[in-house]
């Protein structure tokens, strides 16, 4: 029950996902209620693209959506991927977003280090459920800057400085509820590594190398991962996995040296696997390699 709880809610807020990325974008670039839009431009009334009350609508067309249309990932089937109302195609974007946001709610319900104990017949304490609780935000938040990275190249403050806020609270909270300040010296210690680097970097390049945004994403994410070693590993993964990515499209010549290929999407992997199996791998590493 709770995995179906989970693949609902994921699916809820994949949809939320894809409308908070669209209405963050347009209230950058499109008119709001512009007595002389430009040319290829149309006013969109305010409402519209507001995150709160914003209606979903069609992104061609701009007809507001029925409820029958809405539902994650198999409405898009049921209408083969194009609008009901223009005919236009959909992004694919859209399900796979929905279906991806699902799937990062179960594995990390599975995989969650304080429920591992309890699922063996421990306690599970109150600090382990509100950390999960605000975990499962931040994977909300991941999935709008991994998409609006992707697309566009911005990390937008809009969602990282909120995220930042949150897991600064969620640090104190630990602390309290775990009478220890521990979590706090963590996160301190992965702000100065991930941060700390990307901010140098910034610096030593004028923003050629990295930009702004990977600087305080790497903060956020230096408080979740938190500890040295952990901020260590993530930077490593994300390194990892953006060779790996960017190495076959070299090759094939899809990319060249000069190709600006957004890291911030990389990063967030990279923290989500050490979030998840972290000290698994820091175990693993230390028993095979170090005596």
């Amino acid at each position: 029950m709770i995995i179906a709880g989970l693949i609902i809610l994921g699916l809820a807020f994949g949809s939320f996902v894809n409308a908070l990325v669209w209405r963050l974008h347009k209230q950058e670039t499109t008119p709001i209620n512009h007595k002389r839009p430009t040319k290829n431009q149309k006013p969109t009334p305010k409402n519209q693209l507001s995150i709160v009350s914003g209606r979903s609508m069609c992104v061609n067309c701009k007809h507001e959506l029925a409820a029958k249309d809405l539902i994650p990932v198999l409405s898009w089937l049921w209408l083969k991927g194009k609008c009901r109302y223009c005919a236009k195609p959909i992004s694919w974007q859209y399900p796979a977003v929905e279906a991806a946001t699902a799937a990062l709610f179960v594995i990390s319900y599975l995989f969650w280090p304080a429920f591992q104990g309890a699922f063996q017949g421990g306690t599970l304490e109150i600090a382990g459920v509100v950390d999960f609780g605000v975990w499962l935000v931040m994977v909300v938040g991941f999935m709008a800057l991994v998409v609006y990275d992707l697309r566009w190249m911005i990390l937008p403050n809009k969602i990282i400085f909120p995220l930042i806020v949150l897991a600064g609270l969620n640090v104190l909270v630990q602390s309290l509820l775990t009478s220890g300040l521990q979590p706090l010296i963590s996160s301190l210690w992965g702000v100065l590594i991930a941060s700390g680097l990307f901010y140098g970097l910034f610096q030593v390049s004028g923003g050629r190398w990295i930009g702004g945004g990977d600087v305080k994403l790497g903060f956020l994410l230096g408080i979740l991962v938190g500890g040295p070693a952990g901020a260590f590993l993530t930077l490593f993964l994300a390194s990892l996995i953006g060779t790996l990515y960017s190495m076959p499209l070299l090759i094939n010549q899809k990319l060249t040296a000069k190709t600006k290929v957004p890291f911030g999407p990389f990063l967030i992997i990279g923290a989500i696997i050490v979030k998840l199996f972290g000290q698994n791998l820091i175990d693993w590493y230390a028993g095979s390699f170090l005596f």
